[in-house]
C-alpha cells in the first residue's frame, strides 16, 4: 500500500500556493485534530489562506519527520454522535506546510521570524511545557523550553525588523491552564529579563503582541493502533499520522474584533466563541469534566469501565442525566438554552460509541478534581438552601473508591468484589485515606465517624465540608447503603427515592 504524500493524494484542495502565517509550537494529535484541522476548514472556504510551519516542541521528537515525508498531509477522522445522527467523516488536512526540528535546524525557525507573513502563534506543549525554566540564551541555539523559543523567536523578530506596531504577533496558547495567555506572556517577560533582554524590545513584546488565554476543548485520540488495518484499508494509503477525533469541538478565545477577523474561525462555521473565555471555562469545567468526576466512582463501583458502559446502563445512565440537568445547570448563573445546549452536546458526547473513555483514568487524582469540578456545585446548591442529592451520592463513592489497605507511593489497591483496581492519586492523600478507613469495624457509628474526618479535612477540599449543615449525614447514610448493600443497588435506591 502506498504512503500518504501529493503523488497519492489528487482529490479535494491543496494550497501549496498559500503563504506561511502561522508558527505552531507542537505537532502532535491533539494540534492536529483541532486547529490545523480548523485552519483547513477556513482555507476551503477562502477564509484565511495561509499555512501553518510545525515546530517540533522537543529533542527526540518523531512527528516532524513523519510530516516532511508525507509532505504536510495527513488524514483526520471525525467520530461520535453529532445533533443526535452519528458521524464518520474522513478528511486530508493539508493545511501543513511542513514541520523544523529545532535543535538540528534553528536557523530556519529564524528566517520565519523575518517574515511578514507569519503573524500567529499557536501552541500546544502540554501544561508542563506551559512553565518557567531558567535557561541560557544562546542565539544561534534553539532554547529547550517553548516559553523560551517564543522568547528567542520574538526578540530575532524585533532585531530584524525593529519597533514597528504591525511586526508584531498574536499568539494562543493552547495549553489546558486557566489564563494562558497571561501566563505565557508573563513567562516571556521574565525569561527576557534573565537575558538582559533591551527595554525596547520588553516594551515591543507588551504593546505590539497580543497574548490570548483560550479554553480548548475536544476529545481527540490520536493513532488507532487497535484497528489500523481497518482504517487502512478505508483510506487505500498508508497513512503514519492518522488522527481519530469526536465531531465536537469548542475553541473559546480571549480577543478583540480586530484580531478575529484576522483569522476569523467563526466565519468558516466552527464552533469558536471570541470573548471573555470564563463563562465557557464554567460550562466545561462544571457540566463536562464535573460529570465526569460525579460519575467515575459510582459508575466503576457499579461494574462499568467506560463512560460509554455508564450510559448503556438505565441505571447509571439515569443518575448521570439527573445529576447534569437537576443538579449542576440549576446553579450556574448563565442562559438557560446556553446551558442546555452544551450540556445536550456532552451527553451525545458521552454516547459516542467510537471512544472508550476509561473511568479508572477519570479518577486520576480524583480529590482536586472533585473540589475543583464538583464541589462548586455542591457549595451553591447549600448556599441556596438544598444539598443535590447525585452530587452528595458522588461524594460517599468517592470515599468508598478510596478504601485501601495498601499504599505504595501514588498507588493504592481497592477492590471492586474480587477484582482489584489501582487508586492513582498523591501519596499523602492515599496515607489520609487508608488511615480514615482503618478505623472502620463495620458499626454505622464508624462510617459516620469515618465520613466526618474526610469531609473535615480542609487540605483536601479547601474548607470544612462538615460546616454544611446536613452534609455528614446525608453522605454517611449514602456511604453506609453502599458499603451493606453494594453500589449499584444503592443507587437504585437513591433513584426510587425521588431525591434525585
Amino acid at each position: 500500500m502506498k504512503k500518504l504524500s501529493k503523488r497519492v493524494y489528487v482529490e479535494g484542495r491543496r494550497f501549496d500556493h498559500l503563504p506561511e502565517k502561522i508558527i505552531q509550537f507542537g505537532e502532535g494529535n491533539f494540534l492536529r485534530g483541532f486547529v490545523d484541522w480548523m485552519v483547513q476548514q477556513m482555507n476551503m472556504q477562502d477564509l484565511f489562506m495561509g499555512r501553518i510551519v510545525a515546530i517540533q516542541p522537543t529533542p527526540h521528537g518523531k512527528v516532524v519527520p513523519k510530516l516532511n515525508a508525507q509532505d504536510g498531509l495527513y488524514t483526520v477522522v471525525l467520530r461520535g454522535i453529532e445533533n443526535g445522527a452519528e458521524v464518520d467523516h474522513v478528511e486530508t488536512i493539508s493545511s501543513i506546510s511542513r514541520g523544523i526540528n529545532p535543535y538540528t535546524n534553528w536557523e530556519e525557525v529564524l528566517k520565519l521570524a523575518e517574515s511578514k507573513d507569519i503573524q500567529f502563534v499557536f501552541s500546544n506543549t502540554t501544561e508542563a511545557g506551559l512553565s518557567y525554566v531558567k535557561e541560557e540564551y544562546e542565539p544561534e541555539k534553539s532554547p529547550l523550553s517553548f516559553p523560551g523559543k517564543l522568547t528567542a523567536f520574538l526578540f530575532h523578530r524585533f532585531q530584524v525588523m525593529g519597533d514597528i506596531p504591525n511586526t508584531g504577533l498574536k499568539i494562543f496558547p493552547c495549553e489546558l491552564l486557566e489564563n494562558n495567555g497571561d501566563l505565557l506572556k508573563q513567562i516571556v517577560l521574565q525569561i527576557s529579563a534573565d537575558w538582559n533582554l533591551p527595554t525596547g524590545f520588553i516594551n515591543w513584546v507588551t504593546e505590539h503582541n497580543r497574548f490570548c488565554n483560550t479554553l480548548v476543548d475536544r476529545i481527540v485520540t490520536g493513532f488507532p493502533k487497535d484497528n489500523l488495518e481497518e482504517f487502512m484499508k478505508r483510506l487505500g494509503y498508508e497513512d503514519e499520522l492518522l488522527t481519530v477525533g469526536e465531531p465536537f469541538h469548542l475553541f473559546a478565545i480571549e480577543a478583540d474584533e480586530e484580531t478575529a477577523l484576522s483569522i476569523p474561525f467563526h466565519l468558516a462555521g466552527l464552533n469558536v466563541k471570541w470573548g471573555d473565555v470564563k463563562p465557557f471555562r464554567e460550562l466545561k469545567v462544571r457540566i463536562l469534566n464535573g460529570a465526569h468526576t460525579m460519575m467515575f466512582a459510582a459508575a466503576y463501583l457499579s461494574g462499568a469501565n467506560t463512560v460509554l458502559e455508564a450510559m448503556q446502563d438505565k441505571i447509571l445512565r439515569e443518575y448521570i442525566i439527573n445529576g447534569i440537568y437537576q443538579e449542576i445547570l440549576p446553579v450556574l448563573p448563565m442562559e438557560i438554552e446556553q446551558k442546555k445546549d452544551f450540556a445536550n452536546s456532552v451527553v451525545e458526547r458521552f454516547r459516542n460509541p467510537f471512544t472508550h473513555h476509561q473511568l479508572l483514568d477519570l479518577g486520576l487524582n480524583a480529590v482536586f478534581k472533585y473540589r475543583v469540578r464538583v464541589l462548586p456545585t455542591l457549595i451553591d446548591s447549600a448556599e441556596s438552601g438544598h444539598l443535590p442529592s447525585a452530587i452528595c451520592f458522588s461524594l460517599a463513592a468517592l470515599i468508598a473508591f478510596y478504601r485501601g489497605e495498601h499504599v505504595k507511593g501514588n498507588l493504592m489497591i481497592g477492590y471492586r468484589g474480587e477484582e482489584e483496581y489501582s487508586v492513582r492519586e498523591q501519596t499523602e492523600t492515599l496515607q489520609f485515606f487508608r488511615d480514615a478507613w482503618a478505623g472502620y469495624q463495620g458499626r454505622e457509628d464508624d462510617v459516620k465517624l469515618l465520613v466526618e474526618t474526610v469531609l473535615a479535612n480542609e487540605c483536601l477540599w479547601g474548607c470544612n465540608l462538615t460546616e454544611i449543615e446536613e452534609l455528614t449525614e446525608i453522605v454517611s447514610a449514602y456511604l453506609h447503603h453502599i458499603i451493606q448493600e453494594g453500589m449499584k443497588p444503592a443507587l437504585v435506591q437513591l433513584l426510587r427515592t425521588g431525591n434525585v
